[in-house]
């Protein structure tokens, strides 16, 4: 019986930025190690007996940098399914209980969870892992309860039932909305109670019947957005006007708070939501005083003070409960208590328009990536990295022009009807209205300097005539 991972990679992360940014949340970020959060989701699972490559569901505005991101880490044969819009995990873990019936059969065991979650002992999550498998054999569908380390009310809680056969395995008795400081502090004292990590495994026909039976039109949205859908080589695309027809719900209300084969594991893990820049404070302090620090950072005479730096020296000085947070665009300040509250930030910078709250300097692509060093009224200046064996579209602008200086590799490039190469320290000019593309044929990376004149520097000054990606040929937005 196949073990089909499904990493669900949306969402924001508007909670820890300045990193953390719409268009590079908190999944893609290297916040714990070398790997970013889902690939060390991937790479965990991986560990588990009988599995498959993962199933990763996204938005379609982040299907490079995942399909990226698992590559990286070996992870051949992954599919990624794509949101046409968010419709919460009732709906995508529905289609993707139907496409993984399609493609290793309908008694698939599919194991849900976030990609931006940390769970530190693996041994522990494979040992509950395991157990849950079993009870998925055995028609259960399972819901994982984190044993709980504080009373925390920013989780849902999970109350234990009866035990079932599969050794290690519940009944759920009860699921409880978020409480209030004195209940959590209750569920606490007297035990049984566990948070909801949002960490399902289940048989998909056993799933699916159940969808079917208690949200029959969600599940008829769902089956016609899968088999209306578009796949290629790594990308499945939901049919958009199907999924926008299923209802906007999560599949603890859609399913396990209404079925009756609802059975509970505990994973007692170290698991942690990286909900907020508090997760800092999880990692080894550099000082007695409980003081963490990250990058180059110097404290001095602090308490309980959080430190991210990336781009540069960060000193701190007798700060208390505080954390900074430096990148190379944003710095933010905030006292510890008060971190839930950054999303009160992002709102404000996107309600301004400003990009801090949308992307990070450093833009990444299918091909590559760019990044802008200066910008002013009539000029930008972005530095290029092209993948080796990659290229742009085939594209043309109607307001700017572009000067492009090679500082590393070589390039391919199309000037209009002319196509030559260019090597470290060569330049070439391409002209407002003239069609251009930029390839990089050699085994090193390609890097450039692009100096972009004009009336108008706007990302959506794109008319695309051939894409090898798949994009739309029309002005998206997106080089």
């Amino acid at each position: 019986m196949t073990l089909l991972p499904v990493l669900l990679a949306g969402g924001a992360g508007s909670r820890l930025w300045p990193l953390s940014r719409e268009q590079y949340p908190k999944q893609f970020l290297a916040l714990t190690n070398a790997h970013s959060l889902l690939q060390n989701t991937a790479l965990r699972t991986q560990t588990l007996a009988n599995v498959a490559p993962p199933l990763a569901i996204c938005a379609e505005s982040h299907r490079f940098i995942v399909a990226e991101q698992l590559r990286a880490v070996n992870m051949s044969g992954a599919k990624v399914l794509l949101e046409p819009e968010g419709r919460n995990t009732g709906p995508a873990t529905t289609c993707a209980a139907l496409l993984a019936a399609e493609l290793h059969g309908p008694e698939t065991v599919l194991f849900v969870m976030a990609a931006d979650h940390t769970i530190p002992d693996e041994a522990a999550f494979a040992k509950a892992s395991a157990i849950a498998v079993e009870a998925a054999k055995a028609g259960h569908i399972v819901s994982f309860g984190i044993q709980p380390t504080h009373p925390e009310t920013g989780f849902g809680y999970i109350r234990a039932g009866a035990a079932l056969p599969v050794d290690g395995a519940r009944l759920i008795a009860e699921f409880v909305e978020k409480p209030p400081l004195a209940k959590a502090t209750e569920f606490l004292q007297v035990g049984g109670y566990y948070w909801n990590g949002g960490m399902f495994l289940f048989r998909a026909d056993v799933f699916l019947d159940e969808v079917k039976r208690l949200e029959p039109e969600m599940y008829e949205a769902c089956v016609k957005s899968v088999n209306n859908g578009q796949r290629d080589a790594d990308f499945v695309r939901l049919h958009g006007p199907s999924f926008g027809n299923a209802r906007n719900e999560s599949i603890d209300y859609a399913v396990m708070e209404k079925t009756d084969k609802a059975a509970l594991v505990v994973l007692d893990a170290g698991w942690d939501d990286v909900g907020s820049w508090n997760f800092l404070a999880k990692l080894p302090q550099v000082d007695a005083r409980g003081n963490v620090a990250r990058g180059d950072v110097m404290v001095e005479d602090c308490d309980g003070t959080l430190v991210h730096g990336t781009h540069r020296l960060v000193t701190v000085l007798g700060l208390k409960d505080t954390v900074v947070v430096e990148t190379v665009d944003a710095i933010l300040v905030a006292s510890r208590d008060r971190l839930q509250d950054v999303k009160k930030v992002v709102q404000r910078l996107k309600a301004g328009k400003r990009t801090e709250a949308l992307a990070r300097p450093r833009v990444y692509r299918p091909w590559g990536w760019y990044e802008t060093i200066s910008l002013s009224e009539r000029f930008q200046v972005k530095r290029i990295m092209v993948k080796p064996g990659e290229k742009l579209s085939l594209q043309m602008h109607h307001h700017r022009a572009e000067h492009w200086v090679v500082v590393n590799g070589t390039a391919r490039v199309t000037n209009g009807e002319k196509v030559f190469l260019l090597g470290e320290d060569e330049s070439t000019y391409i002209p407002l209205g003239h069609t251009h593309r930029l390839e990089n044929p050699g085994k090193v990376p390609l890097e450039l300097i692009e100096v972009q004149s004009g009336s108008y520097l706007g990302e959506d000054d794109i008319v695309r005539f051939e894409d090898v990606y798949g994009r739309t040929p029309l002005p998206a937005g997106m080089p």
